[in-house]
C-alpha cells in the first residue's frame, strides 16, 4: 500500500477552534501514562533516552529518506519547569513520533533559528548517505512524497513492533510499515535520538538562511 504527496501537519490555533493541545493530549493519552519527555529507547540495552526538550524547534530536510522498520504515533514532550520557551503551551508539546529501525538520507540539512541567524548542519551531500540506527524524531509537521510497504494503520501504539524497544502508550492511534520512502522530506522537529548516527561530509556553521 502506498500514499503520494503525504503531509502530516498540526494546525494552528485558528484551525483547531481554540482547543489547546494540552486538552487534546489529556484525551489522547491514558491517564498517568505520560511522565516526562517521552521517548524511551531500550533496544538491546544500547540506548535509553529520556530528556526535557528545549522547546526551540528545528527544521530538517533531505532529498530522500529510505527506512526499514517504520513506526509512527503521538506523544507528549515536556520542557523544563518555567522554560523561557514555553509560551502559552504550559511547557508541553504534542508531537508525532516517527521511529525508523534503519534509515538512510541523502543531502540532509538541519537548521535552528537563533534569532537573526541560523545554526546550520549539512551532511550526506558528497556521494555517501547519512545513516542511522533506531532513529526517533519528534515533529509537529512532516511533509514529502511518501510511499510505504506493508503498512498497518490504526494499530494500538503500545503494540507496534517494527523498531525494537520503541512503542507508544496504550489506546493511542499509530501506524507502522515494513519500509518507508520519503522524497523531498521536510520536518519541523523538537527532538531527535538515535542509537547510532553517521554523518559523512558533516559541515556545521552559522548562516543567514535556514534549510
Amino acid at each position: 500500500m502506498s500514499s503520494e504527496d503525504t503531509a502530516i501537519e498540526v494546525p494552528d490555533d485558528s484551525e483547531r477552534g481554540g482547543v489547546r493541545w494540552r486538552r487534546f493530549a489529556a484525551m489522547l493519552f491514558s491517564a498517568g501514562a505520560v511522565g516526562g519527555a517521552l521517548v524511551f529507547l531500550t533496544a538491546q540495552g544500547v540506548l535509553a533516552a529520556q530528556f526535557a526538550i528545549s522547546g526551540m524547534p528545528f527544521t530538517v530536510t533531505a532529498d530522500r529518506l529510505d527506512g526499514t522498520g517504520f513506526e509512527q504515533f503521538a506523544a507528549l514532550d515536556q520542557m523544563v519547569e518555567d522554560s523561557p520557551n514555553e509560551g502559552d503551551t504550559g511547557g508541553q508539546v504534542v508531537v508525532i513520533v516517527s521511529a525508523i529501525d534503519r534509515a538512510e538520507l541523502t543531502r540532509l540539512c538541519q537548521s535552528i533559528d537563533m534569532g537573526g541567524m541560523h545554526l546550520k548542519i549539512t551532511a550526506g551531500d558528497a556521494g555517501k548517505r547519512v545513516s542511522a540506527k533506531t532513529l526517533v524524531v519528534d515533529s509537529d509537521l512532516i511533509s514529502g512524497d511518501t510511499s510505504f510497504n506493508a503498512i498497518e494503520i490504526g494499530r494500538d501504539a503500545s503494540t507496534v513492533d517494527k523498531v525494537p524497544g520503541v512503542a507508544g502508550n496504550p489506546g493511542v492511534f499509530s501506524q507502522q510499515a515494513d519500509t518507508v520512502t520519503i522524497v523531498n522530506l521536510r520536518q519541523h522537529n523538537y527532538a531527535t535520538t538515535a542509537a547510532t548516527f553517521s554523518l559523512p561530509h558533516l559541515r556545521m556553521a552559522f548562516s543567514s538562511d535556514g534549510c
